[in-house]
């Protein structure tokens, strides 16, 4: 390894020795965009390199480097890179009373501005041009309602402009709507929460929560399912929610 190699691991592994878990995600996002998924996403990373982290900027500088030179050595340091952080991983979720051990795959949102683990097992995400859907993996039987968790990004809305707006569409939409809450989990930010159709099987539920953007905007992430799910959609949407990521 030569000497840029070396200085460039070296500032690499002393700014991550105590990196939380959203700094990890953060760079393993973009080495997957710029490696190992093999697309050539150089002009992207160039408008894009002033809104990230300076530890990212650093990641993602060493990436370009390793990337025009293709050294084996480059190639070797990636591969630690790599294994440093997690694509996948297992997390624990309750469902219908029962602990469950799910295996989720880590994703990357519209414009790579967030991050969320998915359960591919059960789930897909479906990018859109203005938001992105996570939907069951198999098409339901028509006689479900929707089960779904879309989101999407208003860059130029606050947090209480969105739920001020929400809280009048839900009202128009659904028979019960209960009081806008401020909530920490699975997501900080606002909760509505909405039923149709008072306590059938097949009633439908809408849960929207309202993030800051942390930019001066705002995330809605709007799930919906219907009333017998909720211990099992509902669940499943609430687990993958907490690892629900904003890229600063």
């Amino acid at each position: 390894m030569d000497q840029m190699d070396k200085k460039i691991k070296k500032e690499i592994l002393d700014q991550t020795e105590d990196s939380q878990d959203k700094i990890k995600v953060d760079i393993w996002n973009h080495i997957d965009q710029e490696l190992f998924q093999q697309k050539s996403r150089k002009e992207k990373f160039m408008k894009k390199k002033s809104k990230i982290t300076p530890i990212i900027i650093t990641a993602a500088a060493l990436i370009m480097i390793l990337f025009s030179t293709q050294t084996d050595t480059g190639m070797a340091f990636i591969k630690q890179i790599k294994d440093m952080f997690e694509p996948e991983k297992e997390i624990t979720q309750s469902i219908e009373g029962t602990e469950e051990e799910t295996d989720v795959v880590l994703q990357e949102g519209k414009d790579a501005e967030y991050v969320i683990y998915i359960d591919e097992a059960r789930y897909k995400l479906v990018k859109g041009e203005n938001f992105d859907i996570i939907t069951t993996k198999e098409p339901l039987e028509e006689r479900y309602p929707e089960v779904s968790m879309k989101i999407e990004q208003f860059k130029g809305l606050t947090p209480e402009e969105i739920v001020a707006s929400k809280e009048t569409e839900l009202a128009s939409e659904y028979s019960k709507v209960t009081a806008t809450e401020s909530v920490s989990d699975p997501v900080e930010g606002y909760k509505l929460h909405a039923i149709d159709g008072g306590t059938e099987w097949d009633s439908p539920v809408t849960n929207v929560y309202v993030v800051d953007n942390k930019n001066g905007g705002s995330f809605v992430i709007t799930e919906k399912y219907f009333l017998e799910a909720a211990e099992g959609h509902g669940a499943r949407f609430y687990a993958m929610l907490k690892q629900f990521v904003i890229i600063e």
